[in-house]
């Protein structure tokens, strides 16, 4: 394994989309994705999902490849939960079906959503909830991502009170020093606070967000933070690998060199945590997530309707996502499309009573076909492929085919336990951009 890490450690996407964002070229006009949106929605068999962008953090976590706004002002929350009332409006006098089709997942991230008090965060759900859509009565999804030092049980039991079921803890890592260096001191005993407050306010699942690979990480420290995951006992963990990107994010830059574990040291990081949690009962989701038996993750990846997308694997999928805020993500069948990334920018254009469009791609036949493979693939470790695209793909992974990382039965590719470590880097086979123009500059954080 140790020469497969070496050999397979390379700079590659993570495929939360395909294409990949470094490879969108052709933008949609506003007018382009507000027809998609109408197209889709007026369709009795379309569900729709809804993401807000709430980009403000008290301090900044060093490893973080949000897109995040730092500040101790809290006089910023109004006048942001304003703009994205004035975005809301704009869609729905150009595309009223977002009034009337039943809204079936409404997620919170950021950044901390948490940064808005009790107050402007029930004033903002409940302008959503109750005042401009219809909610889904059978399959109603709001989860958040907490930060759970700026997180209260003020403000989660407002949260369930209007419905939402799914709450997110950002918890990296328990150990002392390796917070200092990431600056996010977060003891255990807060983490245990809000999850247990989670579980008696009656939230249905509660998930962990955890890193490997971040600086000062040594074997005992990973197995002593998932000892305390498992006391916890999390409905769902991703586990994710820091992604290096010190080129987008320069605040990684802080990072000493010798402090980071790489190549078979940072991988040996995640075979124990994976160890530890199949052992008490987790069962290991499509790539770096983890999930109880019983959680609704679990069921639907038996079922075969795991899905993948920008906020990472999901019980379902919807054929819409609409995302609100500053550098927000949405997507349709036909296309992605991204929101104005400056807050600045953003505010004056919603001021503007515009939609904020800053960029996005219009799907080819081709684009569709790759992205549902490469979701498939990601979801269920296998797809089949038409006779003209088979040989070129067994060429590409002719020597991963020969280190036992993936075979072919038929018309079938499908990951091997062996290679299960190894799916981003196989999922670069059905990526038809990246084979045709590999990136000339540093891009992608490592595979592995």
């Amino acid at each position: 394994m140790a020469n497969l890490f070496n050999k397979y450690d390379i700079p590659a996407p993570r495929y939360t989309s395909y294409p990949t964002v470094p490879y969108w070229s052709d933008n949609p006009t506003t007018e382009q994705w507000v027809g998609f949106l109408n197209q889709n929605l007026s369709k009795p068999e379309t569900t729709w999902s809804l993401y807000l962008h709430i980009p403000f953090c008290e301090t900044l976590c060093t490893f973080c490849g949000c897109n995040t706004s730092i500040t101790k002002n809290h006089n910023r929350e109004e006048p942001y939960v304003e703009l994205l009332f004035q975005e809301w409006e704009s869609y729905l006098k150009s595309v009223p079906e977002l009034a009337k089709r039943p809204l079936s997942q409404f997620h919170l991230g950021g950044g901390t959503p948490t940064f808005l008090s009790t107050q402007n965060l029930t004033k903002m759900v409940e302008r959503f909830l109750k005042d401009t859509v219809q909610v889904s009565k059978s399959q109603f999804e709001g989860s958040i991502e907490i930060d759970p030092r700026r997180t209260t049980v003020e403000q989660l039991s407002a949260l369930r009170k209007l419905g939402f079921n799914r709450v997110s803890l950002g918890v990296q890592d328990f150990d002392p020093e390796v917070q200092r260096l990431v600056n996010r001191h977060q003891p255990f005993e807060m983490t245990k606070t809000l999850t247990l407050a989670a579980r008696d306010l009656g939230y249905e699942s509660v998930n962990f967000d955890l890193i490997y690979g971040l600086p000062s990480q040594t074997d005992d420290k990973i197995s002593s933070m998932v000892e305390k995951t498992i006391e916890l006992r999390p409905d769902r963990i991703a586990l994710y690998s820091l992604a290096v990107v010190p080129w987008i994010k320069p605040a990684q830059k802080l990072f000493k060199d010798e402090d980071l574990p790489k190549g078979q040291e940072k991988r040996k990081l995640y075979e124990i945590s994976r160890d530890m949690l199949l052992k008490a009962g987790y069962l290991e989701i499509g790539m770096d997530h983890f999930a109880l038996p019983k959680d609704s993750l679990s069921i639907a990846f038996e079922k075969g309707e795991l899905h993948r997308n920008f906020m990472g694997y999901t019980d379902r999928r919807t054929q819409v996502l609409l995302g609100l805020g500053v550098s927000s993500i949405s997507e349709a069948p036909e296309c992605f499309h991204q929101n104005e990334k400056t807050l600045t920018v953003y505010e004056k254009r919603v001021k503007s009573k515009e939609v904020p469009t800053l960029r996005g791609h219009l799907l080819s036949a081709e684009d569709r076909q790759r992205r549902e493979q490469i979701l498939q693939f990601m979801t269920q470790g296998f797809v089949r492929l038409p006779s003209e695209q088979l040989v070129q793909v067994k060429n590409y992974l002719d020597e991963m085919i020969s280190d036992g990382l993936v075979e072919f039965k038929g018309d079938e590719m499908r990951i091997t336990a062996l290679g299960q470590p190894f799916l981003r880097n196989a999922c670069m086979a059905l990526d038809e951009r990246l084979r045709r123009q590999s990136p000339q500059t540093q891009v992608f954080s490592k595979s592995l």
